[in-house]
């Protein structure tokens, strides 16, 4: 773990988006879970700690309301600082193409109306931030997924620059540092065999991985999707954070497909029902998932949740 000073000057600047932007929804599904290191909210700002391909850096995020703009502060090396600064209004959506969406169900438009204006599909940029996650997440609760990558942060990446470091927060591990991390030390994060080889063979691409930003969104998902282990779901959720894919519903979801289908209908669909029923937004598919989960449109839960395995060796 790398410990850095708080002495360095930011870099800042200002952007005026022209339209409401609301953050913290933008930036919702970057955030794993309400203990991610990476993560912090206050009033009117949000902090995170970003590995950009120049460096970590320590970004904060404040919005200031009344004069329609949004104030940028960056701690890191100067190169790595520059780089995210410059891709702020992008990484909130500014180059989102809401043209061509119709809300075809009410609900959708009753979302988009109320909870869907001032956000945005997110383009990062940043492919191996949303893709080690979500391999992570793959097949387990949620407790479990956000508990795996919060020791992995803590254990294996480092400390933010600047402030950042003052009250814990982290930016994840590169691909150089996740290529270390021995096969025991996966299973008491309580990462499976399966997901840890997944990660590595990940890793071992990281460079080709990160230049699917560069590629039409059809031969981005080929790309990540000919990594064994990475599948459709996992490709999506990496799609509609990383390369602002508006199109990328997550199949395979154990939630999704039931929550859309209960939200749209009234009834509870399978991946089948769910295609069928999202065919009309096509090219914005994702747009109508994330609408919906802003709105809150989830069937309504019956029985306990599912309780997290215990067979996995995790000690802290």
């Amino acid at each position: 773990m790398t410990v850095r000073t708080t002495s360095m000057r930011p870099l800042a600047r200002i952007w005026v988006p022209g339209r409401t932007v609301d953050i913290v929804a933008t930036w919702g599904p970057l955030r794993r879970g309400a203990g991610d290191p990476t993560w912090r909210s206050e009033e009117r700002a949000l902090w995170r700690g970003v590995r950009t391909p120049r460096g970590p850096v320590t970004l904060r995020l404040a919005v200031r309301a009344s004069e329609g703009r949004i104030a940028c502060h960056a701690w890191g090396s100067p190169e790595a600082a520059d780089w995210l600064l410059d891709r702020v209004p992008q990484m909130l959506g500014q180059d989102d193409n809401i043209s061509g969406f119709v809300p075809h169900h009410a609900p959708v438009a009753a979302a988009l109306a109320h909870r869907g204006v001032g956000w945005r599909v997110p383009r990062t940029g940043l492919v191996l931030e949303s893709l080690v996650p979500a391999i992570i997440e793959q097949k387990v609760t949620g407790q479990e997924a956000f508990a795996g990558y919060r020791r992995l942060v803590r254990r294996f990446g480092e400390i933010a620059p600047g402030p950042g470091g003052e009250f814990g927060l982290y930016v994840a591990p590169d691909a150089e540092r996740l290529r270390q991390v021995p096969s025991w030390e996966w299973l008491r994060m309580g990462v499976s065999p399966q997901r840890a080889d997944t990660l590595m063979r990940v890793t071992r691409v990281a460079e080709r991985l990160a230049q699917v930003t560069d590629l039409p969104l059809p031969q981005a998902h080929r790309r990540l999707r000919a990594v064994p282990g990475v599948g459709v779901w996992t490709a999506s959720e990496t799609a509609h954070r990383a390369l602002g894919d508006a199109d990328a519903v997550s199949f395979g979801d154990y939630h999704v497909a039931k929550n859309i289908g209960w939200a749209l209908t009234g009834q509870e669909v399978d991946d089948d029902g769910l295609a069928e029923l999202l065919e009309p937004y096509r090219g914005h598919r994702y747009r109508v998932q994330r609408l919906l989960q802003l709105a809150g449109a989830m069937r309504p839960r019956r029985g306990p949740r599912m309780a997290p395995r215990t067979h996995l060796p995790t000690h802290f």
